[in-house]
Order: C-alpha cells, then sequence, then structure tokens
C-alpha cells in the first residue's frame, strides 16, 4: 500500500505541475460534452442512491428484493441499445435507487451511532473520488489503463476470499484485509474507469449512461468501505472507552 501511495503521489505532482495542465488539450470539445454528461448523471445517479436510502429509513425496505431488483434493472440497462436513451437513463436512475435501498441497514447503523461518521464518510469518498478522476483526466492518455489487469486480478482474489470466509469462517482480520484491499482496489478502478470512459470517448462511443453506471458502482464500493472503516474504529473508541471507565 505504501508502494502504491508513493506512486500515486509522485504521478499526482506531475499531474498536477503546468504541462500536465496542457493534458486537457488531448480531450476534444465533442469528450468534454460526453465528460459532463457522465458526471451529470452520476449526480442525478447519487440523488437517487439517497432516495433509496430514505425508504429504506422510512419503509425498511432494503434486503435481498432490492438487491435482486438493483441487479435486474442493470442487466436490463446493459441489454438495451445506446438509442434507447430515455428507457436507460430511467434503469439507471432505478438500479441507483435499488442499490442506496441495500446499503440503507449500513447507512441506518451508521446513523444510530453517530451521524457525523456518515457526513465524514460521503465527504472523504467525494474527495477521494474527485482526485482520483481528476488525476486520471490529467495524466496522459492511456497511462494508467494497465492497471486494469492488475485491479481484476486483486477483485478476483478479493470474491476468492469472501467465499473461501463464508464456507470455512473467517476472522477478524481477514475481514480487515478485505475492506481496506477492496478500498485500495475500487480507487484504483476510479482511475481506470475515468481513462477508460475518455479512451472509448475518443473512439466514438458515447455512451453516457453505461460509463455514469461505471462510475458510480465505484463510488458506491469506496463509500460502503469507508463507511465501514470509520464504524469499525469509532467503535474500537468506544470499547477504550469503557474500559478507562471501568
Amino acid at each position: 500500500m505504501d508502494g502504491f501511495a508513493s506512486l500515486f503521489q509522485s504521478s499526482n505532482r506531475k499531474a498536477w505541475s503546468y504541462e500536465s495542465l496542457q493534458n486537457f488539450r488531448q480531450i476534444s470539445p465533442a469528450v468534454q460534452a460526453h465528460l459532463k454528461n457522465v458526471y451529470l448523471s452520476l449526480c442525478c445517479a447519487l440523488i437517487a442512491s439517497a432516495g433509496g436510502v430514505y425508504l429504506h429509513l422510512v419503509l425498511n425496505i432494503g434486503g435481498l428484493l432490492t438487491t435482486l431488483a438493483c441487479l435486474g434493472s442493470i442487466l436490463w440497462l446493459l441489454s438495451l441499445p445506446p438509442h434507447e436513451e430515455q428507457k436507460r437513463f430511467g434503469l439507471l436512475m432505478a438500479s441507483s435507487l435499488f442499490e442506496g435501498a441495500c446499503v440503507g441497514p449500513l447507512i441506518e447503523t451508521a446513523i444510530k451511532v453517530d451521524p457525523s461518521i456518515l457526513i465524514s464518510a460521503f465527504v472523504g469518498s467525494a474527495l477521494a473520488f474527485a482526485c482520483f478522476s481528476g488525476a486520471a483526466m490529467l495524466a496522459r492518455r492511456r497511462e494508467y489503463l494497465y492497471l486494469g489487469g492488475l485491479l481484476s486480478s486483486g477483485l478476483s482474489m478479493l470474491m476468492w476470499l469472501h467465499f473461501a470466509s463464508v464456507l470455512f469462517g473467517g476472522s477478524a482480520a481477514i475481514f480487515k484485509f478485505e475492506i481496506y484491499f477492496g478500498l485500495l482496489v475500487f480507487m484504483g478502478y476510479v482511475v481506470v474507469d475515468t481513462q477508460e470512459i475518455i479512451e472509448q470517448a475518443h473512439q466514438g462511443d458515447m455512451d453516457y449512461v453505461r460509463h455514469s453506471l461505471n462510475l458510480f458502482t465505484d463510488f458506491v464500493a469506496v463509500f460502503v468501505r469507508i463507511l465501514i472503516i470509520m464504524l469499525k474504529n469509532s467503535a474500537e473508541k468506544n470499547e477504550k472507552k469503557k474500559k478507562r471507565r471501568d
């Protein structure tokens, strides 16, 4: 993790230099307009997701059904041709709403423990997402695409590790590794997906709905892991305070 952090810091220093800012010229006006549509759709998806969280808090709908509905909406969206723009955008909003309902139980727990944790986790996720996505835009084209293979391997390892934990039982150390390593993997996906979106747009793929879905999935994955880490740290602090009082 330290090696990745140092690599990102060195590339970030390069990215924010004056010469690196010229890389915006590599992005054509058409691609810039496409990116505006992608990030505007992402904002709408986050608002819809917040609506899903609210519905769970009021109606307690988060669970298996909303998970299946979210997966079904995503598969339906991906099966439609790009020219059915309105229907696909509606499915993006629906899948985002169901995703918010799925995350609702975790957010409900955070609200009961300390509402400030929820705000801090969202702000931290938004800042991290903006920094990593911005670094991908400012970097040279295709510079980070090679990370896709490494990230896919890391994601595969996480899936098999989680599967093994479900079958044979997992320790607290394994769970902690899954959370932190998963956070690192999805941070990397923010960079890779951003550069892939730019590259695909340069090649004529202007499917902003699918591209915003990719970024929305990355954002939720990062947010959930940051929230779990903050909840765990808060619980450990409370335990230490109780021990001191005793």
